[in-house]
């Protein structure tokens, strides 16, 4: 690879990073450690490593230091992983002192894996990007050896896109009338449009969501996996957005494509389904009771982000309340989410976090108190789930503390429920 092509690839990025304003989000990172950083595109990987790069500055280290190359970069089309020594090479041309190397999307080269572990062995700093789950599989992770820690990153959660509005949201400023009523128009804006960074400075989001829908659809998922049959793919992303709160299976939504005249294979429509999951655009919630193939087959699909779904769906605002609230769980329980459903009990509660033992609802309204759903079955789980110790129905705007046969039940606003 030429030289003078890296280095012009690497000062572009530092001067980008010169500029840009950061602000703060919930992630720790271990100066100490090498990472990969996986996750949903656009949702603030880059940024993440920005933010890095700008410590390690306040902190003393030197611009020729700093090896930040985006393998998206148009003029590393012809970048292969025979040119990835040229990187430490040109590091070493810029500074005699130790490199930190940022390597965004770096999962577009083939053999990615075998250079960045040798970036590892040789006690070179080492940040890693990538958009596609593969990066985690056990294949990988065996040829990366342990040496780098894995962080997923999400778009903004509530608390984020609040301080990315500069919208402070302590208990005094809830307290006033007038700041919660701001809270609150940015928590409909959030609830619609999702936490993208950068759709905060787009007048019109819901472009900018539908253009990284687009790249991750037919980039991510279609060309990368050669996926001939485009238009199939798009119409079960639709009929998945639209069975968003329900259990679907992949026979039920190969019936469903096969009564609309799309035809495709079963498991056709098995591996689009794996391939949503990989590039993080879609996440599963399984039934706690189910056996261990029903939990695989059948589960609850969500989006990875409200702006994703919101593309799909008109005046479904249950649907995108429970799509964020099953967002904000998985991020904050990875892999310990669940939802309850058994024939034998008559259960059906959205959401069952082991960990705490809670059972949560989502419901926009809970105001007809009597012979409401999500009531009924909170009650029917204290009285068969022991484990179960807290019961809480998440509503648009409500808030409340019921007491019904013994059991407290709590009803918190989403609003409010988020910055917990």
């Amino acid at each position: 690879m030429n030289h003078d092509i890296l280095k012009e690839v690497i000062f572009d990025q530092q001067e980008v990073i010169r500029k840009i304003l950061i602000f703060p989000r919930e992630y720790k990172f271990d100066e100490n450690a090498d990472y990969v950083l996986v996750g949903l595109r656009r949702a603030g990987k880059s940024t993440m490593l920005y933010k890095i790069v700008q410590d390690l500055i306040a902190k003393g280290a030197d611009w020729n230091q700093i090896i930040y190359i985006n393998f998206e970069d148009e003029r590393l089309s012809e970048f292969t992983a025979k040119d990835f020594n040229d990187i430490p090479e040109v590091q070493a041309e810029l500074s005699d002192k130790k490199g930190y190397f940022f390597l965004d999307e770096i999962q577009n080269i083939d053999g990615w894996e075998k250079f960045s572990r040798r970036l590892a062995d040789s006690k070179k700093r080492t940040y890693i990007t990538g958009s596609n789950a593969k990066m985690l599989s056990g294949e990988i992770e065996t040829t990366l050896g342990g040496r780098y820690l894995t962080k997923f990153i999400s778009p903004y959660n509530f608390r984020e896109f609040l301080t990315a509005n500069t919208l402070s949201f302590d208990e005094k400023s809830i307290l006033q009338t007038a700041y919660r009523g701001k809270i609150k128009r940015a928590f409909n804006e959030y609830l619609i449009y999702g936490g993208f960074p950068e759709s905060l400075s787009y007048q019109n989001k819901r472009e900018y969501v539908s253009s990284i829908y687009q790249k991750i659809l037919l980039g991510d998922i279609a060309t990368r996996n050669n996926i001939r049959n485009v238009n199939a793919l798009k119409i079960m992303m639709k009929k998945l957005a639209e069975s968003v709160k329900d259990e679907i299976s992949f026979t039920k939504l190969h019936n469903i494509l096969k009564t609309i005249g799309i035809t495709v294979s079963k498991d056709s429509i098995i591996d689009y389904v794996g391939y949503a999951q990989e590039s993080y655009l879609i996440f599963a919630v399984r039934n706690y009771f189910a056996k261990f193939a029903e939990k695989e087959s059948n589960p609850k699909y969500y989006f990875g982000d409200n702006g994703l779904l919101h593309l799909f769906l008109n005046d479904t605002d249950t649907a995108l309340l429970e799509n964020l609230i099953a967002v904000t769980l998985s991020q904050k329980y990875t892999g310990e989410v669940y939802y309850l459903k058994s024939e034998k009990t008559g259960l059906d509660i959205d959401f069952y976090i082991p960990q705490t033992g809670t059972a949560v609802q989502v419901a926009w309204s809970i105001r007809n108190i009597s012979n409401n759903r999500e009531i009924e079955n909170l009650i029917k789980a204290a009285s068969v789930m022991p484990a179960v110790k807290r019961f809480v129905i998440i509503t648009y705007e409500e808030e409340d503390s019921l007491t019904i046969n013994g059991v407290t039940v709590e009803v918190i606003p989403a609003w409010k429920w988020l910055l917990l």
